[in-house]
């Protein structure tokens, strides 16, 4: 299906390339985000779009910010402050439409109607989290292959461990604890037994001294066997997996493997594939990597809100185009809440979704691929 963005939507066509983008100008929160690039903004049928929603200077990137929803069948927009959350944990339901998200006490659902109620699927339980500071439950949560559960990675008080939340029973299952911080855990799209994990830079709640991350990716199964994807420690950023299942790609802005590229790797036999040179920031595919979406920072010295752009690239016939050449940095109370374009294809690829600041507020943000193919 694709959408009628007629009432909510506004066009913005780039003055470089002369891609037409189309905003959602139909504000129900000052700052209104696309969510994380590992989740899709789209439900699979492309009906409901979800995005973040903030009221500066309240809450930030990590805690306070809500959910608001498009129905593009209904042609209705609502904003539902009984989705707070925490981190970028919300994740839409394949079935239904509706969203799962954590906060510091319990995982929870709701459907997409505004007289849809909150359901807690689980409480979290007094022995992994009690009254200790939560600083996450999900980096971001995903989906087992079968649809039962969903992947935690968890901080809580002093204490690292990443498993599944069973939907249905409300059971959390610890795979592993760690000592040290790994996140941006990912539910192998094939296998209900193996989930991605990145290495990640740990920050002490006392001092705020930065404990930096030397071998990003690693591999996790149920039974808590653990192992990285490289033999050698390697430094890369912003992981996903090919929904094959049997790949995983990641930025790569070092000489390594012959970079700066995003490349795909095999994590079960470390051979690397370069499919995008160059240096990016966050990036997205569809069909097995032959059609890229990527954004860009434009400084050297990278902070949140600096200036941005964002890219697609067909990797058959190697053609490059800018979806927006700019966005201006924003310095508001809003850079606090992560303002990346982070761009992300629909589920069917139809569409590309993204955060925008062209208008000088931040907004979410669509561009049909079948524009972006023919330009």
């Amino acid at each position: 299906m694709k959408p009628d963005l007629s009432k909510f939507f506004t066009p913005y066509k780039d003055p470089e390339s002369g891609v037409t983008s189309w905003l959602l100008t139909k504000k129900v929160a000052p700052v209104q985000q696309g969510f994380y690039f590992v989740n899709s903004s789209l439900s699979r049928d492309n009906r409901y779009l979800w995005f973040y929603c903030a009221f500066p200077p309240a809450g930030s990137h990590r805690i306070g910010r809500t959910l608001g929803v498009v129905d593009f069948q209904k042609q209705t927009i609502n904003h539902y402050p009984d989705t707070a959350f925490i981190n970028c944990s919300p994740l839409i339901c394949d079935e239904t439409g509706g969203i799962y998200w954590s906060t510091t006490k319990c995982v929870c659902y709701r459907g997409p109607n505004p007289k849809d109620p909150v359901d807690i699927i689980a409480a979290l339980p007094e022995d992994l989290f009690g009254e200790r500071f939560v600083r996450q439950v999900a980096t971001h949560f995903t989906p087992s292959p079968d649809g039962r559960e969903l992947f935690f990675d968890a901080q809580s008080g002093d204490g690292f461990f990443a498993g599944t939340v069973n939907i249905k029973s409300g059971t959390l299952h610890v795979w592993q604890r760690f000592d040290r911080l790994y996140d941006h855990g990912q539910f192998c799209p094939i296998d209900n037994d193996l989930a991605l994990l990145a290495q990640e830079n740990m920050i002490d709640p006392l001092t705020g001294e930065k404990t930096k991350y030397d071998d990003r990716l690693w591999l996790i199964k149920r039974d808590g066997a653990f192992k990285p994807v490289f033999p050698q420690k390697t430094r890369v950023t912003h992981e996903w997996w090919d929904t094959d299942g049997r790949h995983v790609y990641a930025i790569n802005n070092s000489p390594q493997f012959e970079g700066p590229a995003i490349f795909r790797v095999n994590p079960h036999t470390a051979i690397v594939q370069n499919i995008w040179p160059g240096q990016y920031w966050h990036a997205h595919d569809f069909d097995h990597g032959r059609l890229l979406v990527a954004d860009r920072h434009h400084l050297t010295g990278f902070y949140r809100g600096c200036p941005s752009s964002v890219y697609f690239i067909d990797t058959e016939n190697k053609k490059e185009v800018t979806i927006v050449s700019l966005n201006p940095e924003h310095h508001s109370a809003g850079s606090v809440y992560h303002i990346d374009p982070h761009p992300r294809f629909s589920p069917d690829g139809t569409m590309v979704v993204f955060t925008a600041t062209v208008r000088n507020e931040v907004d979410l943000a669509l561009a049909f691929t079948d524009d972006l193919l023919t330009a």
